[in-house]
């Protein structure tokens, strides 16, 4: 593939295709990708066959689509600058997690690798963002996670800690804070609500109910006693 800059727009394509896999073994759809891009399905299919021209993504017809190399590297580039921009954002100027993607999703684009790089010394060069998503090095190399799962599939009564909070919807992310649900913050299941599509769960000590779909959102590792 010839060197050639990505356009924002392509920018994020490779990024919304990237983060589909991070956190779970699945490719992305041309549906997904119009869901989430806010395209025509047909608009995005044909940017997608440009994309597998340029040597970006692999995709067969009617199947799911998969960054090449080249893609992939371009994927992380833009996960990086995303991710330590909300990180900046909320450290800096006090916005809450709630607040930053949007914002992060503005500037992104504009900002060069210098100034990303200085973000990420003056902020320590930190290993996640404010929901709890690993930011990649300048390498493009990213630190191994420790295994996790969704909050939906854990086992009543398991002592958990929630290692990260999907951020694309912003009133659930302050649903979260308000009720403690957060990086760091100790889970446990203590009841599903099968036809109520509700999970009954403890967090800090309080009793919460969690629709389904909130529940979707959190993803958590076992809880280590020994720390």
């Amino acid at each position: 593939m010839e060197s050639f800059e990505l356009t924002p727009a392509l920018e994020d394509y490779v990024k919304v295709i990237w983060a589909a896999s991070e956190w779970e073994e699945r490719s992305c759809t041309i549906g997904e990708l119009a869901r989430q891009l806010g395209f025509a399905p047909s608009s995005v299919s044909e940017t997608v066959k440009r994309m597998a021209s340029l040597g970006l993504v692999d995709h067969q017809p009617y199947g799911g689509i998969t960054l090449t190399s080249a893609g992939e590297r371009a994927a992380v580039a833009m996960i990086r600058r995303h991710r330590i921009i909300e990180t900046y954002l909320v450290r800096t100027f006090d916005y809450s997690w709630d607040e930053v993607h949007d914002e992060a999703e503005r500037l992104e684009h504009a900002a060069s690798d210098r100034l990303i790089d200085a973000m990420d010394a003056a902020l320590g060069f930190p290993r996640a963002d404010p929901h709890g998503d690993p930011i990649p090095r300048a390498d493009g190399s990213i630190d191994d996670t420790e295994p996790s799962c969704n909050l939906t599939e854990v086992a009543l009564d398991t002592p958990a800690v929630v290692v990260r909070v999907n951020d694309a919807d912003a009133e659930l992310l302050r649903w979260c804070a308000k009720m403690g649900i957060a990086p760091g913050a100790h889970i446990e299941v203590r009841d599903r609500l099968t036809g109520a599509q509700q999970l009954d769960v403890v967090v800090g000590g309080h009793n919460v109910a969690m629709s389904h779909t909130a529940a979707a959102a959190v993803w958590v590792a076992p809880l280590d006693k020994s720390k």
